[in-house]
């Protein structure tokens, strides 16, 4: 259990510190933002549609845990799982792309300072997942756990920055 706790650590710490370094000035180059009008559209929707993703995860996962009684559990539900999370994890890069190298880790308002460290703790949490499912070391309750924590780690990324913009953020970083 010590080592996906260490690596959560790692990653976190890495990515705070890589975003710690960026200069927030309107000089910063976006990337891309799809077809949309701008990058904080492109990344409130990814969000969006990551923790639609991240809530078909926890229905299959409590399908193949058999929390439910019906529809009857099978195969397709682990397919339906890793692959919407695999689908979730790519959606997810370029949203951290424009967070860490555009705008960086920032303390100007709660709000901000709750985005920033769930960042920075996104990937490392699901580094931890990933070396969990892939071993069989761990007690059969810590995945659930790991998983859970993935779940809340992406709603609270969206609660702090999707819903914000579509509850009326202003197009502009700052």
């Amino acid at each position: 259990m010590a080592v996906p706790l260490v690596l959560v650590a790692l990653i976190t710490l890495t990515v705070g510190l890589a975003a710690g370094q960026v200069s927030h000035g309107p000089s910063a180059i976006h990337f891309f933002h799809l077809f949309l009008t701008h990058t904080l559209q492109m990344k409130a929707w990814l969000a969006t549609v990551v923790v639609l993703l991240a809530c078909g995860q926890l229905l299959t996962a409590a399908q193949i845990y058999r929390v439910f009684r019906f529809p009857p559990s099978g195969r397709f539900y682990q397919s339906v799982h890793r692959w919407s999370g695999r689908m979730a994890i790519l959606l997810t890069l370029p949203v951290a792309y424009h967070c860490i190298f555009l705008l960086g880790f920032d303390t100007h308002s709660p709000r901000v300072l709750i985005h920033s460290l769930l960042g920075s703790t996104l990937y490392g949490v699901i580094v931890a997942k990933v070396l969990v499912v892939r071993s069989s070391r761990f007690a059969n309750w810590v995945l659930p756990v790991v998983g859970g924590l993935l779940f809340l780690v992406l709603l609270g990324l969206w609660l702090t920055s999707a819903l914000w913009f579509f509850t009326g953020a202003p197009l502009q970083y700052q």
